[in-house]
């Protein structure tokens, strides 16, 4: 993967992850946790702990940073123990941000197309980089849609990072 490659996938690849952080500081606090499924924040803060995981070649030895447990991978779907603010999930999406652009960066013809596998999906780095961009404006546009809904409000689309 050239030079030219990488920056045309990080550009798609960040704005996805961008229009992900506009959504999250569009939230209003009355709407963050408000009881209604599904909640603003656990959309958030699953979309983030995939970012996070698909940016690493397994589950295995794959650990959040705190205060983030491993609930996502639970096969029961047992949320995590508590609701995270809004500034512990701009803090993870900021982590997120840099492995994934520090995953696309150095990748290159050889490493593009090793294999990653996270028990439920296989692929090469690179198409498990796409699936995280999929990933990522799925459940940005679920969170837009949520701010339609509730506050009649969303940000702007994001073209390129």
């Amino acid at each position: 993967m050239d030079a030219t490659s990488r920056d045309i996938l990080w550009g798609q690849f960040g704005a996805a992850i961008d229009m992900l952080e506009n959504a999250i500081r569009a939230c209003p606090d009355s709407f963050w946790s408000n009881g209604r499924e599904p909640e603003f924040w656990y959309v958030a803060y699953h979309t983030l702990f995939f970012l996070d995981l698909y940016a690493h070649d397994t589950t295995e030895g794959f650990t959040p940073p705190p205060p983030f447990t491993l609930s996502e991978l639970d096969p029961s779907g047992t949320p995590p123990d508590r609701v995270y603010g809004k500034a512990e999930l701009l803090a993870y999406l900021e982590h997120g941000r840099t492995n994934a652009q520090g995953r696309v960066a150095t990748m290159d013809a050889k490493t593009a197309f090793e294999r990653c596998n996270y028990g439920w999906f296989e692929a090469t780095r690179l198409e498990a980089a796409l699936y995280n961009m999929r990933h990522v404006q799925h459940h940005a546009a679920q969170l837009n849609l949520l701010l339609r809904q509730s506050v009649n409000s969303t940000p702007s689309w994001v073209a390129r990072h």
